[in-house]
């Protein structure tokens, strides 16, 4: 799938400079407050884990704030050669950093009764606060060099959360698993560093960004998205994540909610870099979109909830992936965010919709969509996507990744709209079916351009000259989510067959790609 080389545009202006004196003083006094959580034992240590959250929070208010007064920073603190100790605060890093702080006072404070009364509860707060703030340096890092400390750190202080249980086999095998494939994503951010030293002489972003292409350019960028793939659980390498789930749940919301999204920071934060070779990115979207069918197929099997939300953290970030292939920066980011929210919530609330009807695969009292109902569904939703889409002045004419995207959506929409018409065809439910589709889609359409505009600065606008064979691949890839939709709604007069109950066992064990790396796994560990 080669193409001509890319076309890339950053409106990037450079970051003002900050000398570290006047940022020392809120540093001192969260590294204090940490410090306190660190010496504090059972609950007192929790609720310091909830203090650095908040503090967390105020300080990312204050610099968004400031990003919006006076343009992006970056603060300098010390520096050893191309080695330096900087952080930048621009409308990327500042949303990123809103997002994961208030993730954190909710997992934070979820976290104190969770473990109240554990003899850990002080390790699991320490370690807690670690993860935070590992994955905080991360979105706020200004150099490559940091940045992957940041990611490796990130991984190592996770690890231990999920450990907490020793004592649990499945628990120990799933985290060594996730150990293994976090340290092959490693190898490539590291191999990634060292090309980027030689090609370039700087790790700086700015400086990066400012001159993207270079020496080894096209493979820094396929290591990029080698390590984005293997830390965002993307097929092959993902069973390690539906594993996770012996582990205290504040860890379940605050890894699928926040450290999963590593991955896809990554590619956002790095894209001046990642759009020099187009086959990285084609690759990221192809294996991003077979993920995310190939989870959803497995998530309609799943009859135990956190399963099923573990499955779909996986289908997300294939589909998240595959925003990213296509060059849809800023709608990957509003991906996230939007992603993030509701998984936090859905976990932490996980055990009060267990009586929620969540496995799609035997709906029960609801019979096939009929296909007239499809294809009607589907129209109404093709009508209202296209209406909307020339509203917001969307290019589709020449962008044929975003026709893609929003072709997905559109079938998402109708999805939403046979499964109301599919109980009752009376008018009042079919106007309501078409108002929530209208209202969604202007919804969707309205916060991707506010982040397309939020992001101009950080992201860059990518038009790619595609040939021919990726264009056939997009139209593949369509087709294949169509199928999908298709098997969604026939599925209530398919499942009593001999095949798809077959189907159904296969699917519901992951098609035992995990058992397989389970096997692989003590293989190497024992």
């Amino acid at each position: 799938m080669n193409s001509t080389l890319p076309m890339t545009t950053l409106a990037q202006t450079s970051p003002q400079m900050l000398e570290a004196p006047e940022w020392m003083t809120p540093l001192v006094f969260v590294a204090a407050v940490i410090a306190g959580t660190m010496i504090r034992q059972g609950r007192q240590a929790a609720e310091g884990a909830t203090w650095v959250a908040r503090l967390f929070f105020v300080t990312a208010l204050i610099l968004a704030g400031g990003v919006a007064l006076a343009g992006p920073m970056r603060l300098e603190f010390a520096a050893w050669g191309p080695a330096k100790l900087a952080l930048l605060v621009d409308p990327l890093s500042s949303l990123m950093f809103l997002l994961v702080s208030f993730l954190g006072i909710v997992v934070t404070r979820y976290a104190v009764n969770y473990l109240d009364g554990d003899a850990r509860q002080a390790t699991f707060s320490r370690w807690l606060v670690l993860t935070l703030t590992s994955v905080l340096v991360l979105v706020l890092s200004s150099n490559l060099l940091l940045f992957t400390a940041a990611w490796i750190a990130t991984s190592l202080s996770l690890h231990q959360l999920l450990t907490f249980y020793r004592e649990r086999p499945a628990a120990v095998i799933a985290a060594r698993k996730k150990f293994i494939i976090s340290r092959l994503a490693d190898v490539c951010m590291i191999t990634a560093l060292v090309l980027v030293l030689r090609g370039h002489g700087t790790w700086e972003f700015h400086e990066l960004f400012a001159n993207p292409a270079g020496q080894h350019s096209g493979l820094v960028a396929g290591l990029l998205v080698a390590a984005a793939m293997l830390k965002s659980a993307q097929f092959p390498f993902h069973s390690w994540l539906p594993d996770t789930l012996e582990t205290p749940t504040p860890v379940s919301a605050l890894m699928h909610a926040g450290i999963i999204n590593a991955g896809g920071f990554l590619i956002v934060r790095l894209s001046p870099l990642v759009t020099q070779s187009s086959t990285a990115l084609n690759t990221l979207a192809l294996l991003g979109a077979f993920t995310a069918l190939f989870a959803s197929v497995i998530m309609m099997t799943q009859t135990s909830i956190k399963k099923s939300l573990a499955w779909s953290t996986v289908a997300q970030m294939g589909f998240m992936m595959l925003q990213c292939g296509l060059g849809a920066f800023a709608l990957a980011m509003m991906h996230i965010v939007a992603h993030s929210l509701y998984k936090a919530h859905a976990f932490l609330s996980s055990g009060s919709v267990v009586n929620l009807a969540k496995s799609a695969w035997t709906p029960v009292g609801r019979p096939a969509a009929h296909p007239l109902v499809v294809l009607g569904s589907l129209a109404v939703s093709i009508a209202i996507g296209l209406g909307v889409a020339a509203a917001f002045s969307f290019d589709l004419a020449n962008d044929p990744g975003q026709v893609l995207l929003i072709a997905v959506f559109i079938m998402a929409m109708s999805h939403l709209l046979w499964t109301l018409w599919s109980s009752s065809m009376r008018q009042r439910l079919i106007l309501r079916g078409i108002g929530l589709v209208a209202v969604a889609t202007a919804a969707c359409f309205a916060l991707h351009a506010g982040f397309e505009h939020l992001l101009a600065a950080s992201v860059p606008a990518y038009a790619p000259l595609r040939s021919g064979v990726e264009h056939a691949v997009m139209i593949l890839v369509a087709l294949l989510f169509l199928a999908v939709l298709v098997f969604q709604s026939q599925l209530p007069a398919w499942a009593s067959r001999p095949a798809f109950q077959r189907l159904y066992v296969h699917a519901s064990n992951g098609f035992y790609l995990g058992t397989l790396f389970n096997r692989i796994t003590q293989k190497l560990i024992a």
